[in-house]
């Protein structure tokens, strides 16, 4: 049964984008994507059901996995150098000979005596990720049924280029559910190289000159990542003789004194790590991402990508647990959430600001990864579960709303519920789920911030960046809940057609999921996240003081109250619902411009000089003299680059 459900999560979305590509027909399309993302979503529930298991998996249709995945890995390279030679980039096609000779060493003589491994052996993380991907990806890919219609429209084109663009986000959602269950590392650096060469066709789809640039620069320092992971198999294979994660975590696990040598390849996993992450200094790319069609920024945000990165460095940290390099790593996130969350504060371009805030809490992410206890070990967890939830939802809003009023400036989005009211409150209670209480973000950062600081002293500076960002987080997520919900609309925004049925079914189903998993977000902690990290830990014989319940970290009744505050909140929103519907129109004024104020047509201004009629302009504070791009970038980049060479540089 486990055999079918991989295939399910694993094989049958490569199976169905390569049929898409093939068969180019706009009602194929529209049948088989919700049905393989539907066939997905279960499997992937199937597979979490079931807990962590043990799967050989030796051949496949009569051929031998490992040399079928060592045949692909050297297929998948060389069109990555064929690629970089096309794109005239020696920096490209310089990694990825590093990587191809890297590889023949490691398969030609290093892994020689290397016993079987098993190939698939998922934790509960892993399933966790599966059910992840799987789900909210799926709706994100459902979503782009409608959203990629309208955008074609926008664009004028006389042939589709949808069969190309399914086919490859399907190949996408396959390459992540191999990536996070597999155990065996080789055939995970596959899945690897595949998602970074699915992110640089996803960036470019629109082949504009921007596009090709953005896609270039993710191409370059991904393939900087995977000559990372090349180089950690190596150090890996030629100390501990296994590529096997399963083995490798329970051989560093059981040494009382880890080495330079031991720790090196580690080192190197977080390098590649961080690229995929886009953690500073690497951040331009998925920054420069956001030129993509919505579905691939939701995609490369919430539920493939960029948790790649988290993913492997939760599952490889209690191998460096207890170091000074697990400290770096902590405070390398935790500057990197700062970092970012400042320059989130300059933005008004909302794709701009999810993309900080997306950086920004993989940084806290990795920051627990650094404290390396059960405790933050479960507030990681908890906030990559709810972050991929909330920020699917709020780009897929984005996307919609652009689409709609033709800018992406939340400014511009005064008034929005006049003319998306739907859309408006989903982004409105999106934004709430990544900033109030008792939403599941704000319950997994609080976990967070108290797991920094039931660490030891020297965990201060970190538990400090933590607080700070978290003060700037609040500020700018809530200047733009404070626009979607102000009731002034001072312009006409322009008209269009309805929105497509696939769009609101995956607004609406993922706004649902949002809502309902952090109502039982103490449930999902008792009896989902925490017996996963618990597990892992049990597996690995380590002590899991401050975790276990009933030793006061994740019990049900220790967030019981979070049932009743969901209650009270419900009620002030109902409330606050039924006062503004009885606010008469006549109660409704116009703002006060020392008596000139006038509405012409649907906008609202003044009588300027020469009885000229001016329109009203408003703007929030975005403090860009501050927190500029063009003012703290470098100066972040030099500092997180500073980390790298210390974090890398002081193992060699």
């Amino acid at each position: 049964m486990m055999n079918f459900l991989v295939f399910c999560c694993v094989v049958l979305p490569f199976v169905v984008g390569a049929t898409l590509y093939c068969v180019q027909s706009n009602s194929l399309r529209t049948t088989l994507v919700p049905v393989t993302v539907l066939v997905m979503a279960m499997a992937a529930v199937g597979l979490g059901a079931g807990g962590p298991f043990h799967m050989e998996a030796r051949h496949f249709l009569g051929l031998p996995l490992d040399g079928l995945f060592t045949l692909l890995d050297f297929v998948l390279l060389f069109y990555i150098l064929v690629l970089g030679w096309n794109l005239r980039s020696r920096l490209v096609m310089g990694m990825t000979a590093l990587q191809m000779i890297g590889l023949m060493y490691l398969k030609g003589v290093l892994a020689g005596h290397d016993p079987l491994i098993t190939g698939f052996a998922p934790d509960g993380l892993s399933l966790i990720m599966v059910i992840i991907i799987s789900v909210v990806g799926g709706l994100i890919t459902i979503y782009g049924l409608g959203y990629m219609d309208i955008h074609e429209e926008h664009q004028h084109l006389r042939t589709s280029r949808q069969p190309r663009f399914f086919a490859i986000i399907l190949c996408f959602l396959g390459a992540m559910n191999g990536l996070v269950l597999c155990n065996n590392m080789s055939w995970m650096f596959f899945f690897w190289e595949v998602t970074t060469l699915c992110s640089f066709f996803l960036i470019s789809h629109d082949n504009t000159e921007e596009a090709r640039k953005n896609a270039f620069r993710a191409l370059w320092m991904n393939v900087l990542g995977g000559l990372a992971f090349v180089s950690a198999m190596l150090f890996i294979q030629k100390t501990l003789g296994t590529l096997s994660m399963e083995i490798v975590l329970q051989k560093m696990t059981a040494l009382d004194i880890k080495s330079t040598a031991m720790l090196l390849p580690f080192a190197f996993l977080c390098l590649a790590a961080f690229t995929k992450s886009a953690q500073v200094p690497f951040e331009s790319w998925l920054c420069g991402a956001m030129v993509a069609p919505t579905p691939v920024s939701a995609l490369l945000h919430s539920a493939t990508m960029v948790k790649a990165g988290t993913y492997l460095l939760l599952r490889m940290a209690p191998a460096f647990a207890d170091t000074t390099m697990s400290t770096i790593v902590a405070l390398f996130g935790a500057f990197t959430f700062v970092g970012t969350c400042m320059l989130a504060v300059s933005q008004s371009n909302a794709k701009k600001i999810l993309a900080y805030s997306t950086i920004a809490n993989l940084g806290l992410i990795i920051t627990c990864v650094g404290i390396n206890t059960a405790a933050s070990m479960v507030a990681a967890t908890m906030i990559i579960v709810y972050h991929s939830v909330s920020k699917g939802l709020l780009f897929m809003c984005v996307g919609s709303i652009e689409q709609r009023i033709g800018s992406r400036d939340i400014e511009d989005m005064r008034g929005l519920y006049n003319v998306m009211p739907r859309t408006a409150t989903i982004t409105a209670i999106g934004i709430f789920t990544m900033l109030l209480p008792p939403f599941g973000m704000l319950i997994g950062k609080w976990m967070a911030i108290e797991a920094i600081a039931r660490a030891t002293q020297a965990m201060t500076p970190i538990l400090f960046f933590i607080a700070l960002g978290s003060a700037f987080t609040v500020f700018f997520w809530a200047r733009w809940a404070g626009i979607l919900i102000s009731s002034a609309n001072l312009h006409e925004y322009p008209t269009s057609g309805l929105q497509r049925p696939t769009v609101l079914f995956a607004l609406r189903t993922l706004c649902g999921v949002a809502l309902l998993f952090s109502f039982l977000s103490p449930m999902v902690l008792k009896d989902f996240i925490g017996p996963s990290v618990a597990g892992v830990y049990a597996r690995l014989n380590l002590r899991a003081e401050g975790f276990i319940p009933g030793a006061g970290f994740t019990g049900v009744e220790e967030y019981s109250w979070i049932y009743l505050l969901f209650i009270v909140l419900a009620l002030g929103a109902w409330l606050a619902w039924r006062v503004t519907r009885r606010v008469p129109e006549k109660a409704h004024s116009l703002p006060y411009f020392s008596g000139l104020a006038v509405k012409q047509g649907n906008e609202i201004g003044f009588r300027g000089p020469m009885n000229v009629f001016e329109p009203a302009r408003v703007s929030n504070y975005y403090l860009p003299q501050y927190f500029g791009e063009e003012k703290i970038t470098r100066a972040v980049d030099v500092i997180s680059t500073a980390f790298l060479i210390v974090l890398v540089g002081g193992l060699l």
